[in-house]
C-alpha cells in the first residue's frame, strides 16, 4: 500500500475525444443576399431579368417540340408560349407569396412531355384531317388530363399527406433526391449543345470565363462579371449567332441545322400578336379521358418528387434553414394549383419548380425572394406584349442548352 506521499500507480492516460460526424451545414457560406434581404433595386431588376432569360429556355423548347406534333403552326406556337409564360409568372407569384415563400421559379416541366406525346398519338385524334382542328382537340384533351392530374398534388399538399412523407426524409435521403433533380436533366444540356456546336460551345466557354475565371482574376467576391455572367455571355453569343445568320453561314445547311442555329427560323415574331391577354378555356372546353388522365397523374407524381428535392436545394442557396415539412407540403399544394391553371389556360404542359433557375441561385449567390418576384413580373409583362416576348424567345436553343450544362451542376452541388 502506498504511503501518503507516494504515487500508488501510473496516472490513467487522458481520454481521447470520440470521433463525431461532420455537422450538417444547412446554410451555405458566401451568400450575398439571403431570402429576406433584397439587393438594390437596379441590381435586383437585372438579376430578375436574368432569371427570366434562363426560364425562357424551357418555355420555348417545350411548345416548339409539342405544338407542331399537335397540328399547330407558328401562330399557335406563339400563343402557347405566351400562355405558358403568363401562367408561369402567376404561379411564381403564388409560390413566392403563399407557397414555400422560397425564391423558386415555377415553369414548364419536361416531366409532362411523355404523357402529352401519348395524348398526341391517341387514336381518337387520328381521324381529324384539318391540322388546326386537330390541334384544338388535342389541346383540349391535354387540358382535361392536366386538370385531373392537378388534384394529386393539391390533395397531397393541402391535406398534409406529403408532410407525413417528408418526416422520413433525412438529410442523407435528401442528397440523392437533389442530385437526381440535376443529373436527370443533364441530357438536355450536352445533347442540345451538340445540335449546333459552333453556338453552344462558345456559350459554355464564355459562361465559364465570366462566372469562374474573371472573378478570381480580379479577386473580388462581388464581381459584376460573375453575378451577371448569364446576361453577358448570352448577349455576346446571341449577337454572334445573328451575324452568322445574316452572313449566310447556314444558307446551304440541312433544315435541322438551320432550325437549331439560325436566329430567324423560330417563326415566333411573325406569329405573335402585338398585345394579347391569355384567358381560361381559350382553346375551348376541356375533354376528359381516363387513360390520358392517369398517364398525366403519373407525371404529376414524378414532378412532385423532383420539386421537393429542388425546394430543399433552393433553401440552401437562399441561405434559409431546412424547409419545415409543413411548408414543403404547402408548396406542393400550390404547385398543384399551378398545374390546374395550366389546364384551365391551355399550356400543353404542366408546371414544376425550375431546376435551371435553382442552379442560377447557386451561380449568382443571390437567394433573394424579391429578385424572383421581379422575374415573375417580366414573365407576365412579356407574355402580354407578344412581339417583344417573341424576340427574346428567338434565342437559339443551343444557347439555353449550354446554360443547362453549368446550372444543373450547381443543383447537384447543392
Amino acid at each position: 500500500m502506498a504511503g501518503p506521499g507516494g504515487g500508488g500507480g501510473a496516472a490513467p492516460p487522458p481520454k481521447q475525444d470520440e470521433l463525431q460526424p461532420h455537422p450538417v451545414r444547412e446554410q451555405l457560406p458566401n451568400v450575398s443576399y439571403c431570402i429576406t434581404s433584397p439587393p438594390p433595386l437596379p441590381e435586383a431588376i437585372l438579376l430578375g431579368f436574368q432569371h427570366f432569360i434562363v426560364m425562357l429556355g424551357t418555355t420555348v423548347i417545350i411548345p416548339t417540340a409539342l405544338v407542331p406534333q399537335m397540328g399547330g403552326g407558328n401562330e399557335e406556337k406563339a400563343k402557347v408560349i405566351q400562355t405558358l409564360l403568363f401562367v408561369s409568372g402567376i404561379n411564381t407569384f403564388f409560390q413566392t407569396f403563399f407557397g414555400t415563400r422560397l425564391p423558386a421559379v415555377i415553369g414548364g416541366s419536361y416531366t409532362f412531355i411523355a404523357p402529352t406525346i401519348s395524348i398526341i398519338l391517341a387514336g381518337r385524334y387520328s381521324d381529324i384531317a384539318d391540322p388546326h382542328e386537330k390541334f384544338l382537340h388535342i389541346m383540349r384533351g391535354t387540358q382535361g388530363a392536366l386538370i385531373v392530374a392537378s388534384t394529386l398534388q393539391i390533395i397531397f399538399g393541402f391535406s398534409g399527406l406529403w408532410r407525413n412523407v417528408n418526416r422520413y426524409l433525412s438529410p442523407l435521403a435528401a442528397v440523392p433526391l437533389i442530385a437526381l433533380a440535376g443529373f436527370g436533366l443533364y441530357e438536355l444540356g450536352f445533347s442540345g449543345v451538340a445540335k449546333c456546336v459552333e453556338i453552344g460551345l462558345p456559350q459554355i466557354i464564355l459562361l465559364l470565363i465570366f462566372s469562374q475565371y474573371i472573378p478570381h482574376a480580379i479577386q473580388s467576391e462581388k464581381s459584376v462579371y460573375g453575378r451577371f455572367s448569364v446576361l453577358f455571355s448570352v448577349a455576346i453569343v446571341w449577337l454572334y449567332a445573328y451575324f452568322l445568320t445574316i452572313g449566310g453561314a447556314y444558307r446551304h445547311a440541312p433544315p435541322k441545322t438551320q432550325a437549331h442555329c439560325r436566329t430567324d427560323r423560330s417563326g415566333l415574331i411573325g406569329g405573335a400578336p402585338w398585345i394579347r391577354i391569355p384567358y381560361p378555356f381559350q382553346w375551348g372546353a376541356p375533354t376528359f379521358d381516363a387513360g390520358e388522365a392517369f398517364a398525366m397523374m403519373a407525371a404529376s407524381f414524378v414532378a412532385l418528387v423532383e420539386s421537393t428535392g429542388t425546394f430543399i436545394g433552393i433553401s440552401r442557396y437562399a441561405s434559409a434553414t431546412m424547409v419545415p415539412h409543413s411548408v414543403l407540403s404547402r408548396g406542393i399544394g400550390w404547385q398543384g394549383i399551378g398545374i390546374l391553371l395550366d389546364g384551365l389556360f391551355g399550356t400543353a404542359n404542366g408546371s414544376s419548380v425550375s431546376v435551371e433557375n435553382a442552379g442560377l441561385l447557386g451561380l449568382t449567390r443571390v437567394g433573394s425572394r424579391r429578385v424572383v418576384q421581379i422575374s415573375a413580373g417580366f414573365m407576365i409583362f412579356f407574355s402580354l406584349l407578344g412581339k417583344f416576348g417573341a424576340a427574346f424567345a428567338s434565342i437559339p436553343a443551343p444557347i439555353f442548352a449550354a446554360l443547362y450544362c453549368l446550372l444543373f451542376a450547381y443543383v447537384v452541388n447543392g
